[in-house]
């Protein structure tokens, strides 16, 4: 099966995101992977703009040509994946595969944008609570809005026998869980990664456990 799956980094503030489609080893497109990584590796609070200088051999000034803030690269980002992991769930949620075929789209477009995109995905999962009040209300509001999809998801299984009766917030805890973590995979340089063998293992751990057969 295959989705086709949006990156919708259009429309959003403070960053032009047209170095996605640049060619690779631009100055912007590195501009960016190194901050992801540099951010990563210190943790936002601890990483400056004179670091993110610093690791790109720019001058201070010349960090303000990408973006205005480090705050504003942070709400970015996390902004930007909320919309894709949103996105490729809301096409997979009115597709017309039943329940278990649903998640099993959800765990695979869940791999295939973390494989991507593992740092940004890192700072999603570690960095949110750093962003500032609206901001933060806002993120945090639609963290749930996607859990409550996966809950309902979940749910139809049950009530079509497909999932085991068990609680649906332990189930969508669980499942959430096993799949934030993974970027830890394809960012460690030291692993060889196959994406393919991942999803297969990854599926099968979840749904031995949810399936009712």
């Amino acid at each position: 099966m295959l989705i086709v799956f949006k990156y919708l980094l259009t429309d959003l503030p403070f960053i032009d995101f047209s170095f996605v489609t640049m060619k690779k080893n631009t100055k912007k497109e590195r501009f960016f992977a190194e901050s992801l990584k540099l951010i990563h590796e210190k943790g936002f609070k601890a990483t400056t703009m004179r670091d993110i200088a610093s690791k790109l051999n720019f001058e201070v000034a010349n960090v303000y040509n990408y973006i205005d803030s480090k705050n504003a690269l942070l709400e970015t980002f996390l902004f930007g994946m909320q919309d894709e992991f949103h996105d490729s769930l809301d096409e997979i949620l009115d597709s017309s595969y039943d329940p278990k075929e649903k998640m099993h789209l959800v765990v695979s477009s869940y791999i295939q944008i973390t494989s991507k995109r593992p740092y940004e995905q890192a700072l999603l999962v570690n960095e949110w609570r750093n962003l500032k009040a609206p901001k933060l209300q806002e993120f945090i509001q639609r963290r749930k809005e996607y859990e409550n999809k996966i809950k309902i998801l979940f749910q139809e299984g049950v009530d079509n026998n497909q999932f085991e009766n068990i609680d649906v917030e332990i189930a969508t805890a669980t499942i959430l869980a096993a799949l934030r973590w993974l970027y830890k995979k394809y960012i460690d340089s030291t692993i060889k990664i196959n994406s393919l063998e991942i999803e297969k293992q990854l599926t099968r751990l979840i749904f031995n456990g949810i399936s009712s057969n």
